[in-house]
């Protein structure tokens, strides 16, 4: 009988535990779907999204953002970049909005500006054939200008202006029969950065800290070096960027990528179709460490290394090669770094102290190698013991960041235009006086 009513109070318990359980999990269910509708009705409302999947995550890691004119308006943050070749993707893509919503640039007319027949007007009128091959090194230098112009940045309101350009050119000075040398290029910039700071107030209410200037000539910094504001306080944008060089400050001025006129190759070769481990052919009169390199290297078989110009087409030596070289010359930068990116080669730089371009957005260990000068004897040890996931890795980081170092006449989404005022960008407000 006692054996009866235990089992009986145990059936009863059992049933109560049951029936706790089911009001439990019943509760459980009731808020999860009150946890979705509230998260829905927030995306809604802040923007948020759902995360996608981990595959996603991945596919999406290599695509390109689609060009055109930047849209303030537009949704950025379907770019989903990873980790990346960036040092922080959301922080950039983020303040990258607000520049283009907020960045206004005004750019100072010069009374041959307006006068074609002026000796002086092709100074400081955009190029007319930028994409002319004989433009070489300098393209940069030309492509800025008519981006700018064409661009969204520009105001004619000068007040509301948070940078000044002065659109002279170094490149055209050092090719005008007027100018052309050394000294009549620094005296001509100083008498017309004397008469910006008298004709208007702008100059004044920075010290001229606001107003910047652009060049790859090598004789762009000597420009600037008679007019003491000029030199020490304009921003300079070069292309010439260098740690070590005289009249380059690092912290003011801004890399400029030093690029080839050529039009934008949408396919590159993938890893498999490249059958050589090394590319670089250019001259080593002036440079030491690339006699050194040539006479080290040019009779592996592994190498195609070159002193002067290959025997074959110069750019199949950059889609045939797996890494291209970047050696110093007569300066740290030359456009072999933008030749072998635009070709989908891994650039190997050695080349000591160059301030490389967009360093604080773009994290170059990602999509290059960096070898110190004097490790050059080193060089083949560590190119054929990268791992093939690593090399990989790199490569497909670099066609990523292809898009960072292309030019166009009209700017789009973060070409080497938008890169290069977000630099300006982030030296805005910090020199105005009043």
């Amino acid at each position: 009988m006692v054996i009866c009513a235990w089992f009986g109070i145990l059936k009863m318990s059992r049933a109560r535990s049951h029936s706790r359980l089911r009001v439990n999990l019943l509760l459980f269910l009731v808020l999860v779907v009150l946890g979705i509708f509230t998260f829905l009705i927030l995306s809604r409302t802040l923007g948020l999204k759902l995360p996608e999947s981990a595959e996603m995550n991945r596919m999406n890691l290599f695509q390109f953002q689609p060009q055109g004119n930047p849209n303030p308006n537009s949704n950025y943050s379907s770019v989903e970049i990873g980790a990346g070749p960036y040092h922080n993707w959301e922080l950039f893509a983020a303040d990258y909005r607000d520049m283009l919503q907020n960045l206004k640039i005004f750019v100072y007319s010069d009374v041959s500006m307006s006068n074609e027949s002026s000796p002086f007007a092709r100074i400081f009128l955009p190029h007319p054939d930028p994409f002319n091959p004989n433009i070489g090194n300098y393209f940069s230098e030309h492509m800025f200008k008519h981006a700018l112009l064409r661009s969204s940045l520009v105001t004619q309101h000068p007040e509301e202006a948070n940078f000044f350009f002065m659109p002279f050119s170094i490149n055209n000075m050092r090719n005008h029969p007027l100018l052309h040398s050394e000294t009549s290029i620094s005296n001509f910039v100083k008498q017309y950065t004397s008469r910006i700071s008298l004709e208007f107030q702008f100059w004044n209410s920075s010290g001229g800290a606001d107003h910047f200037y652009i060049c790859c000539h090598s004789v762009g910094r000597d420009a600037a070096s008679k007019h003491l504001g000029l030199r020490n306080n304009a921003i300079q944008i070069t292309c010439s960027s260098s740690y070590f060089q005289r009249l380059y400050t690092a912290h003011k001025d801004i890399a400029l990528p030093q690029v080839w006129p050529r039009q934008y190759e949408q396919v590159v070769n993938p890893p498999e179709a490249r059958d050589k481990l090394v590319f670089f052919a250019g001259r080593v009169q002036n440079s030491q460490i690339r006699k050194e390199l040539l006479t080290l290297w040019e009779n592996d078989t592994s190498f195609s290394l070159f002193s002067g110009h290959p025997p074959f087409p110069y750019k199949e030596g950059f889609r045939r090669s797996r890494y291209c070289l970047h050696v110093k010359g007569y300066e740290v930068n030359t456009a072999r770094v933008s030749d072998a990116i635009h070709y989908g080669c891994v650039p190997v730089l050695i080349s000591n102290y160059y301030d490389l371009p967009f360093a604080n957005i773009l994290d170059w260990s990602k999509f290059s190698i960096v070898i110190s000068q004097g490790d050059i004897a080193l060089l083949k040890s560590i190119l054929s013991s990268m791992p093939k996931q690593m090399y990989l890795n790199l490569y497909q980081n670099l066609c990523i960041v292809r898009k960072h170092f292309t030019w166009y006449t009209t700017p789009r989404n973060y070409d080497s235009f938008y890169m290069t005022a977000y630099q300006l960008w982030l030296k805005r407000g910090l020199h105005r006086l009043f």
